[in-house]
């Protein structure tokens, strides 16, 4: 509806070329710095999330018991679970959480890597864009 507005003042065909050109250069504005903001949001909660991985939400008297209920799934497992004693299972569950920490950190990294290439590649073309309007306003 604006760019109708503002088209309709624009008579002369140098005017109707520069609306254009205007209306296309914060256009590609527009669209570069949504891409930087979500880009930032994204990297902001990957840094959250490696700072504070999600925790892992099987607890140990959980692990104890997984597999023992179920033996028709693997009754050899279930065998050597039922032979470990606390303090192996301790170790064994603590493994995992840790494996699990890991995983979610490695995840958040990823995350961040992508997030920045949000920020890094539109960002450039947002600034010669900015001077670019800059410079034909003046």
């Amino acid at each position: 509806m604006a760019v109708v507005v503002i088209g309709s003042k624009a008579r002369t065909p140098e005017g109707e070329k520069t609306m254009i050109k205007n209306v296309y250069i914060y256009l590609v504005l527009f669209a570069t710095l949504m891409m930087t903001i979500g880009g930032s949001v994204g990297a902001f909660m990957a840094v959250a999330d490696i700072v504070a991985p999600i925790p892992y939400h099987q607890s140990f008297e959980e692990f104890k018991q997984y597999g023992l209920d179920k033996p028709e799934f693997d009754k050899k497992e279930t065998i050597e679970k039922a032979k470990l004693s606390d303090t192996e299972l301790r170790a064994k569950y603590n493994a995992i959480v840790a494996a699990e920490k890991n995983r979610q950190i490695d995840r958040a990294k990823n995350s961040l890597i992508k997030s920045l290439g949000w920020i890094v590649i539109p960002l450039p073309v947002f600034v010669f864009f900015q001077r670019r309007l800059s410079s034909s306003n003046n």
